[in-house]
């Protein structure tokens, strides 16, 4: 896809309204007002077959009758015409806006002729917003191409939005809050224009600070995460993703399906591009205006001045669990704000001003913390019955023009702070009305600026073609066989070529003897794949510890499972046990799925995830930072378990999905991991198919 065209299309020189009309509660109607009003100073035209004139204006009843080439335009007839318009049109037009519903939403019919829609788009290079949006908005041009009501102001933040109504109320706030928009897109149904090729095109737009996005839905999971990850060393992206909980899950035989969910993957794969991730409606609006006004913290010391105990209380409370920090002040610093503080204050960080505290008392301190290398400076507030808020605030926004920290500030009230507030965000300082949120914030917007600092090491999927082969040739036989699962025998020789180690076995056809076993104690277990969740069904017996005991166990299990194979394997101690599994994830692909295993897997969940391709020391830093880290660093005096051993077994199962896609679910449960030298072993291993 051609950048000038979509240069072109949100910031275009002509514009032509397809459906124009000036019948009041049509579509058409509002577009011609929005574009024709609000101040938008390209050449625009009309076009509809039953007007000759519009608005004093001459409307044309094809757009091929324009005698000049048209960078975009806005289509608002039924969807049933759609195509037939476009088709006319786009020897003249290379950009359209589809504000048409009727399509993919709908019913078959709509989503046939949304299949058609897209393949002329493809046919004909030309790029298609829509269908089914409310339109885009540019306000440095004035342009209010959607027919969403009024211009907000000019700005740094570009939305953009799977929800045409969240728009329109992002942009009533906005106006009350003090930010501006560098663009507003609506993207409806995302037929091609969808997440990852509007951030490509954000990326290089110089007006632009920060991408907002809210999204229902990610069209391409792996290209989101490249093309995000790309963008997040130039700018922050923050996303507020709906859709957290799943309504329904269907039947899983792995624990490893019932154990990711899909708001799970969302996270990691947000983490793992950069992606600023909102929790909720507030929260994004909170960052969006804190990166609008205010560059990322230098480093990861905060420091916070209040005129309420309790308020620096629950400020201090905020930064638990964060990587920013309080900041430590030198003797002599704090020396220097006791000579401007009553005896009574307090000079550890919060400085606590004390409940009378004038303006003259935050600007003595603010000028001591202005020479302090801090990141940010957090003035906290309460309207205390002497607190004089307005002259407090003036003193800070005066304080922020030669500061070198980012400044924020938590004002906490009602009416007495109104004014004060609006005040400080018209001069670029973002307040927050509890210090959770604010320190919230904060946070995220430092973490992501040390990612847009790490080096950026690229990884891509490593395909060992004759080995997938060999696997492919071993599934297509249990295929063959009608089989769902791949027999132990198979699973075996498959994660050999992993370099993942299964436990040493003796398999058990039907009718037949069992083999002279050497080594006791053993294990017998049906291996079958209408029998996946063994201790459930009682198709397992442990502890087996001589020949005769043998027999009865393999009796017993043939005597419920008549047909079913068995296997046998030597009875491991076991020191620490682990699951991993793969995910076939619907957006994003193979997931890995890794963490505590054995029966209680479920129950606790304290699980992980990662979605390939990854490095070598990526994954080990992942392991580091997960639920089962303490594993690996020798909590509680205990011998460290072999994290590069763990390292190596993820990278080989990282290899297997990305080459076997076709594999439904997988899992290895339970991994015995040991830390007195001996190797790992893959005990139980599900290959479904």
């Amino acid at each position: 896809m051609s950048k000038n065209t979509l240069e072109n299309l949100f910031a275009p020189k002509s514009i032509a309204i397809i459906g124009a009309s000036n019948k009041k509660g049509k579509i058409g109607t509002v577009l011609v007002n929005n574009v024709t009003k609000l101040g938008y100073k390209g050449e625009v035209y009309f076009v509809n077959p039953s007007y000759k004139l519009l608005k004093l204006k001459r409307c044309y009843s094809d757009l091929n009758n324009i005698d000049r080439h048209i960078d975009v335009a806005l289509v608002a007839v039924p969807a049933k015409f759609v195509l037939d318009v476009i088709v006319a049109s786009c020897d003249k037009v290379k950009n359209f806006v589809v504000i048409s519903a009727g399509f993919s939403e709908t019913d078959a019919e709509g989503m046939k002729r949304e299949k058609d829609l897209a393949q002329l788009a493809k046919d004909h290079n030309l790029n298609i917003l829509g269908p089914n949006c409310l339109g885009f908005i540019a306000p440095k041009l004035k342009l209010n191409a959607s027919f969403a009501g009024g211009m907000p102001k000019a700005g740094n933040i570009a939305f953009v939005s799977q929800s045409g109504a969240l728009a329109v109320a992002l942009m009533d706030r906005a106006a009350q809050e003090h930010i501006g928009f560098s663009q507003i897109v609506s993207v409806g149904n995302k037929m091609q224009l969808d997440e990852s090729e509007l951030l490509e095109y954000l990326a290089k737009d110089k007006e632009t600070k920060v991408i907002g996005m809210y999204l229902e839905g990610i069209k391409n999971g792996q290209k989101f995460i490249e093309t995000a990850k790309k963008v997040s060393k130039i700018k922050p992206i923050v996303i507020l993703k709906a859709g957290k909980t799943e309504k329904a899950q269907k039947a899983i035989s792995s624990h490893t399906g019932a154990l990711a969910g899909s708001d799970d993957i969302i996270d990691v794969a947000f983490e793992k591009a950069g992606v600023i991730r909102a929790n909720d409606l507030e929260e994004f609006f909170d960052l969006l205006t804190l990166i609008s006004f205010v560059d990322a913290p230098k480093n990861e010391k905060v420091a916070v001045l209040t005129n309420a105990g309790g308020a620096g209380v629950l400020t201090t409370d905020a930064f638990k669990g964060k990587d920013i920090v309080l900041a430590d002040f030198s003797s002599k610093t704090k020396d220097e704000m006791k000579s401007v503080l009553p005896q009574e204050a307090s000079v550890e960080n919060p400085v606590d001003l004390l409940g009378d505290a004038g303006e003259d008392r935050y600007q003595s301190i603010l000028d001591i913390l202005n020479k302090q290398k801090v990141g940010v400076i957090i003035p906290v507030l309460t309207p205390q019955q002497q607190t004089p808020v307005e002259k407090i605030a003036e003193a800070i926004i005066k304080n922020r023009k030669h500061s070198q920290s980012a400044m924020i500030t938590v004002f906490i009230g009602g009416g007495r702070i109104k004014k004060s507030v609006d005040d400080l965000k018209k001069n670029y300082i973002p307040n927050f009305s509890n210090p959770d949120g604010a320190i919230s914030a904060l946070n995220k917007y430092y973490k992501w600026s040390l990612f847009k600092k790490t080096k950026e090491i690229i990884c891509k999927e490593n395909i060992n073609v004759s080995r997938k082969k060999q696997v492919e040739e071993i599934i297509a036989m249990a295929k063959k066989e009608n089989r769902s699962a791949l027999f132990f025998s198979e699973a075996f020789e498959v994660m050999k070529k992993y370099a993942i180690n299964p436990v040493s076995y003796v398999e058990i056809l039907p009718g037949s003897e069992i083999s002279p076993i050497m080594q006791y104690p053993v294990v017998i277990k049906v291996d079958s794949d209408k029998v996946l969740h063994k201790s459930d069904k009682q198709a397992l017996i442990l502890n087996i510890k001589d020949p005769s005991a043998l027999e009865a166990a393999a009796k017993k299990l043939r005597a419920n499972f008549p047909t079913e194979r068995l296997v046998v394997q030597p009875m491991h101690d076991k020191q620490v046990e682990v699951i991993l599994g793969i995910k076939q994830d619907s957006i994003f692909g193979p997931v890995i799925v890794y963490g505590l295993g054995g029966i209680y897997t479920e129950v606790f969940k304290m699980v992980n995830f990662l979605i390939p391709p990854m490095t070598a020391q990526s994954i080990k830093e992942q392991i580091l930072k997960s639920k089962i880290s303490f594993l690996f660093s020798g909590a509680r005096g205990q011998q460290a378990y072999d994290i590069e051993e763990f390292a190596s077994i993820i990278n080989g199962l990282m290899d297997f999905a990305v080459e076997n896609k076709n594999i439904s679910e997988f899992d290895i449960n339970p991994l015995f991991i040991y830390n007195d030298g001996r190797e790992a072993l893959a005990v139980d291993i599900k290959i479904i198919l």
